[in-house]
């Protein structure tokens, strides 16, 4: 499975916090995530992830194309909804995208939660997601 990690700056040590837990089940999957967030992630976990540019530098852009293409499965996007993001624009585009081709998407560190243990657990498979 293709997943992409991305966190807005408020939300960067949950997402780290997140993938110290489900490092097994995320080391297992092609990972991808936005400039700073990898950076972060691999340097607590040491997980395999390519990274894109920053979010505000175009990374959310080119996750949304990864999406478009077909070429990502599922999307942990912990956004911070109360602070304003000068990029806003491309996360409603990106947002939007995984609504237009049925891509999971978690937005806040509960529903990652849920997504990842149920990845754990075998309750879903990759199958599961591009269906």
């Amino acid at each position: 499975m293709k997943i992409a990690l991305i966190a807005h700056d408020g939300k960067k040590k949950e997402i780290i916090e997140l993938s110290i837990k489900h490092k097994e089940v995320l080391s297992k999957h092609t990972l991808y995530a936005t400039g700073t967030t990898g950076t972060l992630i691999i340097g607590e976990t040491g997980l395999n992830i390519t990274r894109k540019n920053s979010g505000p530098f175009g990374g959310d852009q080119q996750i949304g194309s990864m999406i478009a293409e077909k070429k990502l499965d599922l999307v942990i996007f912990l956004r911070d909804p109360l602070t304003p993001q000068p990029h806003e624009t491309d996360v409603s585009a990106l947002l939007r995208l995984c609504d237009v081709h049925k891509i999971p998407l978690a937005t806040n560190k509960t529903s990652a939660e849920i997504i990842l243990t149920a990845l754990e657990k075998g309750c879903v498979t990759e199958e599961d997601f591009t269906k």
